[in-house]
C-alpha cells in the first residue's frame, strides 16, 4: 500500500503547455505515472505528446477520470488554478509553484478546507512519489525503489538525498510538503497516514528551522504514532533572524531553532541525526536491529 498516490492514480497537469509543465509531464510519464490530461485555459483541444489538453479541470476530470492534479502555474495565477481544482472536487492537488503570496495560499487552503473534498500538498514543494507506482511532481523517480520507509520532508533537495541514502531499503511513499509558512499538508497529516499504512514500517521526518511544526509533530508522535521515527532538522548553523531558503525558515530568539526542535523530538523517542547521512544510518540500524 501507499498513501494518497498509487498505480491507479490518474494525473492531470495544470499548466502542462508551459515549459515547466511540459518538461515535468514528460518526466512523470517516463517514470510510469499515468498522466491522462493537461489543463490550460484557452488551449483546449491541443495535445502534449499525445496527452489531451482541456480548458478547465472539470472537463478534464469528466473526460479522463483524473483524480490528481499537479499545478505548474505561475504564482499570480496559482490561487485561481487551485480553486478551480477544488471546485471540480479533485481528491488531491499537488501545488509545485513557488513564490505564491502567502495571503493567496491562505485563501485557497481555506477554500479547500471549506469544500472538504480536496487535499492540497504544497505549495513550493517537490510533490509526492510512491516508488514503482506513481509520481506527481518533480521528484526524481530513479534514485530509490519500493520499500518499508515512509518519508515526509519540508525540503525538496533533502527529500532526494534521503531517498538516495536509503535506496538499498526503499520507500512506500515520499512526500515533500514544502517550506512555506502556510502549507496544505503537514508533518502531522503524513505521520497519521503512515501510521495507518500497513506497508510502512518506519518513518523519516525532515524538518527545518522556523515555526513550531516539528514541536507539534513531536507531541503528535507521543500520543498517536507507534512506528519508529527518525528525524533530521536542517539549520543547526543558521544565524538568528535570517531567512534561510524557505519563507518559513526563520528563527526568532529561542523559538524555531534546530536545537529546540531536536530536543522536542528526542524527548518523545525520535532519534535525530546531526546530518542527513547520520539520519540515514540511524534508520538503517533501526530496521536491522
Amino acid at each position: 500500500m501507499t498513501i494518497w498516490l498509487d498505480a491507479d492514480s490518474r494525473i492531470l497537469v495544470q499548466g502542462m503547455t508551459g515549459s515547466e509543465g511540459t518538461k515535468h509531464t514528460r518526466r512523470m510519464v517516463a517514470s510510469g505515472a499515468q498522466v491522462v490530461a493537461g489543463v490550460t485555459p484557452g488551449k483546449g483541444g491541443q495535445e502534449v505528446d499525445g496527452i489531451p489538453v482541456f480548458g478547465d479541470v472539470g472537463e478534464a476530470m469528466a473526460q479522463t477520470g483524473a483524480n490528481v492534479s499537479v499545478v505548474f502555474v505561475p504564482p499570480r495565477f496559482a490561487k485561481a488554478a487551485v480553486e478551480e481544482a477544488v471546485d471540480a472536487a479533485i481528491p488531491l492537488c499537488v501545488v509545485i509553484t513557488e513564490g505564491i503570496p502567502v495571503h493567496d495560499t491562505a485563501q485557497f487552503f481555506q477554500y479547500a478546507v471549506n469544500a472538504g473534498s480536496t487535499r492540497i500538498i504544497g505549495p513550493n514543494c517537490p510533490g509526492i512519489i510512491s516508488p514503482g507506482q506513481s509520481n506527481a511532481g518533480i521528484i526524481p523517480a530513479d534514485i530509490t525503489g519500493t520499500g518499508p520507509i515512509g518519508l515526509v520532508s519540508k525540503s525538496g533537495t533533502l527529500t532526494y538525498q534521503m531517498m538516495y541514502e536509503l535506496n538499498d531499503i526503499g520507500f512506500s511513499t515520499c512526500v515533500g510538503i514544502g517550506g512555506d509558512p502556510i502549507i496544505g499538508t503537514t508533518h502531522i497529516d503524513c505521520l497519521a497516514a503512515f501510521e495507518a499504512d500497513p506497508a510502512t514500517e518506519a518513518i523519516v521526518m525532515i524538518g527545518e528551522i522556523g515555526g513550531d511544526a516539528e514541536e507539534r509533530a513531536a507531541a503528535f508522535i507521543a500520543d498517536n504514532v507507534t512506528k519508529p521515527v527518525v528525524g533530521y532538522v536542517a539549520g543547526f548553523t543558521a544565524p538568528e533572524g535570517k531567512t534561510m531558503g524557505h519563507a518559513g525558515a526563520i528563527v526568532s530568539g529561542s523559538s524555531g531553532t534546530a536545537q529546540a526542535k531536536k530536543e522536542a523530538l528526542e524527548a518523545v523517542g525520535v532519534r535525530v541525526g546531526q546530518t542527513p547521512s547520520e539520519t540515514a544510518r540511524l534508520m538503517r540500524s533501526l530496521l536491522r536491529g
